[in-house]
């Protein structure tokens, strides 16, 4: 293991050159580009996971609740908190492996950002490419709508005078300034702020719950349907897949071979704010939550709660960004403008990226059902099985094991025991989350549309308040004429 760690550092590059400048400004503005703009430390891979991690889930959380119940919606933030370390820790093994190889190669990735489906590609063939560029985009593309319909859902809490389909509008002119971001590597200061606002919002919504108390005769049924059941756990298999941008987080790193437990870390922090959270909440309202898939709706509107709907307004900016990005590279990619050094030209490259979220955010907003459509259909695919199944076939034979750049860690058995994890993830998320997870998350998200329909100005707004009609005056009528 020692030798193969070591043959990494010889291998691949210690400084980071992707899209910079040569040359290193000794005067106090570059100073302050790198402080704040050029981030590639294993911090900054830290913050970005946990930060991209988390987002606008944290609200749909305590819905997930009410679906599951207090105990299976703990369990399966454990579970699938695990399961998504592992395979984020076989996708940065399978980015170092085919990095060293091309740069054995003597390829030079200056201007070139790597991405999972290169990967795919280098490791296994154009076939794995494909599924891999399909799955991984189709779920960004989803990942960045959701944001969007967050945004929208988010600040009809502070400001209901337009509706929340007029919002979507607004914020997705606003996150498309995210094209001018050139890459992970230039997110380190958003990826600070970014956690540190969901930080304060998990221990507001734990703290509000449990000075607000109990609603008057709380009711805590769940589960109490199959259907239910399986969407709520669906929405926490979404929870912690965040590491669909997992290679392009490692590729910002000036040393990609340390991002190995990152995301493990990340991830403890993460269950530090969405345990408390999603419990206090789901405690204070139960059932209530069933129908209101933003936790916010339930909470009394004050100044704390302004302040967390705000943070989270630019929190789910920044996560836009971090959906968004790999989008942008693909389409870079597709029509010959990656590599392009000029800023200005590469944004207006990117533009045509962002029309068909801001559309999709439009006709389906239906925020919460959707996390969990995602998850079922595209993260089980994108983060567990894909990833879990490349492990296997890029070091089934035995040459692939005795060169492969990292070793699978002694204590869970080397290479039999990681290929039984493996096999494990693979047949469990396809069956119960994919199998089991589509059924549930399709009939409800089928059921949101035969409720609310397609374009719907303002999904689960409360309804409008009916003024009481004037009093009717009745003429004098002479109740004595005729007698």
């Amino acid at each position: 293991m020692e030798n193969g760690e070591k043959a990494v550092e010889t291998v691949v590059v210690g400084n980071y050159v992707e899209m910079e400048s040569e040359g290193k400004a000794s005067d106090m503005k570059s100073k302050l580009s790198n402080m704040f703009w050029h981030g590639g430390s294993v911090y900054d891979a830290w913050f970005s996971c946990a930060s991209n991690q988390v987002a606008q889930v944290l609200l749909t959380l305590p819905y997930s609740f009410s679906q599951l119940g207090m105990l299976s919606g703990i369990l399966f933030q454990l579970f699938y908190g695990l399961l998504g370390s592992w395979t984020a820790y076989l996708i940065s093994i399978l980015y170092v492996e085919y990095r060293t190889r091309k740069e054995r190669e003597k390829v030079n990735f200056r201007n070139h950002v790597i991405q999972w489906f290169e990967v795919l590609d280098g490791l296994l063939g154009k076939h794995w490419r494909n599924v891999g560029l399909a799955f991984n985009c189709t779920f960004l593309l989803f990942g960045s709508v959701i944001q969007l319909i967050a945004c929208a859902s988010n600040i009809y809490y502070i400001n209901d005078n337009l509706d929340k389909r007029t919002w979507t509008y607004i914020f997705g002119a606003c996150c498309a300034t995210t094209v001018f971001i050139p890459s992970f590597h230039n997110y380190r200061i958003w990826s600070f702020l970014g956690l540190l606002m969901t930080t304060y919002t998990a221990w507001y919504l734990t703290i509000a719950s449990i000075l607000h108390g109990q609603v008057e005769g709380v009711k805590h049924s769940g589960p109490s349907k199959l259907v239910l059941y399986f969407t709520g756990a669906t929405n926490i298999l979404y929870t912690f897949g965040g590491h669909a941008v997992t290679v392009e987080i490692m590729h910002a790193m000036w040393k990609p071979q340390k991002f190995k437990s990152i995301y493990l870390f990340a991830t403890l922090y993460v269950l530090t704010l969405t345990l408390p959270s999603a419990s206090a909440v789901y405690w204070a309202f139960g059932d209530l939550l069933l129908n209101h898939s933003n936790a916010f709706a339930l909470l009394p509107k004050n100044l704390y709660r302004d302040f967390a709907v705000v943070l989270m307004l630019i929190h789910q900016f920044i996560t836009f960004g971090f959906a968004c990005t790999p989008l942008y590279f693909v389409w870079e990619k597709l029509i010959g403008m990656h590599e392009c050094r000029s800023m200005c030209k590469r944004a207006a490259a990117r533009l045509p990226v962002v029309i068909p979220i801001w559309f999709l955010a439009i006709v389906f907003p239906f925020f919460g059902p959707i996390n969990s459509t995602v998850g079922s259909l595209l993260v089980s695919f994108t983060v567990y099985i894909i990833p879990a199944l490349a492990h296997v076939f890029t070091f089934r034979s035995a040459a692939a094991r005795e060169s492969a750049v990292e070793q699978p860690p002694r204590f869970l058995g080397r290479w039999t025991g990681a290929f039984t994890i493996n096999a494990f993830i693979v047949v469990w998320v396809f069956v119960v989350g994919f199998g089991f997870g589509g059924w549930a998350s399709m009939i409800n998200f089928v059921h949101q549309i035969d409720t609310f329909g397609l374009f719907t100005k303002c999904y689960q707004c409360p309804p409008p308040v009916m003024a009481s009609p004037p009093p009717v005056s009745h003429p004098h009528v002479n109740h004595t004429r005729g007698l």
